[in-house]
């Protein structure tokens, strides 16, 4: 295949790379870093035909995305404080609407810590048959093992993700609702509001990196929880110009930004069981946050 009609043909199938790759590693800016070096690999002669330029690529980036995660995992044991998924601006209706429900569901920031359990190839075997709908004979091509023991990776990952399932369940629409009278409550100052939608046994996870202060350990309660929320929004509103919330689709669902001017401060995401917000996550660190800056400056 010519240079000019491969660059093209990658540039079609690059949204679905970036799903594998941002799905394996919980970060889009090392997804993007793992497209480049797939796209510099799919260019260089093929020792053999390329019958699927999609199921090359896909095995490419996924192949990868293996690799990375070898190391990662190594880093990841040395990560100061909680380690969170970097957060991606979902703001497009129509491209979410043409997701499978396990494509959404494996985009949330819960799924994604929880897929933090899995090994790497349980990781890819789960999302590429449950997220992207390949065969087990698909999958064995992809990442060298036999379709028997792609099965049994599957089963693998199934029983290591079960007992978190409660906690990426939730429907879009009740998070949406709690995330806007979350938005409102703290605008106004309404602490009544904040305690209503909170559950009393919520818990906390900031990701500052060591770069930025953040909790190095969970926050538990609904009182701890809160006097965290308002010690922030006092001390960011003292310590940056023009402190804003604004909410947006981060991960398929509703988060809440905090902005400084048009500085991205932090980012919200958060669970909900029983009609009321049971988990949030903060990130704070800059380095997860530079690719949603970039995506939110990129859109105005």
């Amino acid at each position: 295949m010519e240079q000019k009609v491969l660059a093209e043909e990658f540039q079609r199938y690059r949204p679905l790379l970036f799903s594998v790759a941002y799905r394996m590693l919980g970060s889009a800016s090392e997804a993007e870093d793992m497209i480049q070096e797939c796209y510099l690999r799919s260019i260089q002669p093929s020792p053999q035909e390329i019958r699927s330029l999609k199921s090359y690529l896909t095995t490419i980036i996924t192949r990868l995305c293996l690799d990375h995660l070898k190391s990662a995992r190594v880093q990841r044991e040395d990560y100061i404080g909680p380690w969170l998924p970097e957060p991606l601006l979902t703001s497009n209706p129509e491209e979410l609407a043409l997701q499978t429900l396990e494509q959404r569901e494996s985009l949330s920031t819960a799924f994604l810590i929880l897929a933090e359990r899995l090994t790497p190839y349980e990781r890819a075997v789960f999302l590429l048959h449950e997220a992207f709908a390949y065969r087990y004979e698909e999958i064995a091509e992809i990442i060298g093992k036999s379709p028997a023991n792609c099965r049994q990776l599957f089963h693998q990952a199934k029983e290591h993700l079960k007992k978190g399932q409660a906690r990426f369940s939730s429907s879009q629409e009740a998070q949406q609702s709690l995330m806007e009278q979350f938005l409102s409550a703290s605008q106004q100052g309404d602490m009544q509001a904040l305690v209503g939608v909170l559950a009393e046994d919520v818990t906390l996870w900031a990701d500052g990196g060591g770069k930025v202060y953040a909790a190095p350990y969970p926050i538990l309660g609904r009182e701890q929880v809160l006097r965290v929320w308002n010690g922030l929004l006092r001390k960011s509103s003292s310590w940056y110009p023009d402190v804003h919330l604004t909410l947006a689709q981060v991960n398929g669902t509703a988060g809440l930004l905090v902005w400084s001017s048009e500085t991205l401060l932090s980012v919200w995401t958060c669970e909900v069981t029983e009609g009321h917000i049971s988990a949030l996550y903060e990130v704070v660190n800059p380095d997860k946050l530079a690719y949603m800056q970039h995506q939110v400056q990129s859109r105005q």
